[in-house]
């Protein structure tokens, strides 16, 4: 039998989400204070923020600068990157976080999931022995441990350190 995972605290983000003009992995890059579009790094090819409506603390969004959302459409260069960053992301998220495990993800197009399909992105969430519990089922809460910004100062010093090994 199959079960099926909830996830009711997601409503906030489809609601915002259909009336949010432009792209978050285009736009939130390019805003000047970096902490609060929760822009953790930029390479010379991809992006890594946190995401705004976490299934945990310390959830992250991947992306390439590149608008596209073809895997295929990914230069060489533009790919090798976004791997990179992938890879050192997850690095950094079991150095500073500790978690017992990780979720990896991409949804690519609407009926596989995808909350931004015209921008393809990696998802990294962090996971925890019993990290679900009661609340989303009979409060349609979810409780995340860590604040948002907390998450963004508790990482952002790996993330810098991180860009300047690669490009220092």
């Amino acid at each position: 039998m199959m079960k099926a995972i909830w996830a009711p605290w997601r409503r906030a983000y489809i609601e915002e989400g259909s009336n949010q003009a432009g792209c978050i992995f285009c736009d939130k890059r390019k805003e000047a204070d970096a902490r609060a579009g929760l822009v953790l790094t930029q390479t010379t090819h991809s992006v890594v923020m946190l995401n705004k409506y976490p299934y945990n603390s310390g959830h992250l969004l991947l992306a390439p600068k590149r608008h596209t959302n073809q895997c295929s459409a990914l230069l060489q260069e533009e790919y090798d990157d976004l791997c990179e960053s992938l890879r050192s992301s997850v690095e950094i998220i079991l150095k500073v976080l500790r978690p017992s495990g990780i979720n990896l993800g991409m949804n690519l197009g609407r009926s596989a999931g995808a909350g931004v399909e015209d921008h393809l992105h990696w998802h990294v969430v962090p996971r925890w022995e019993g990290d679900t519990n009661f609340m989303p089922v009979v409060a349609e809460v979810k409780v995340i441990s860590q604040h948002l910004l907390e998450s963004y100062d508790r990482l952002s010093p790996f993330f810098e350190d991180f860009l300047a090994q690669k490009h220092g």
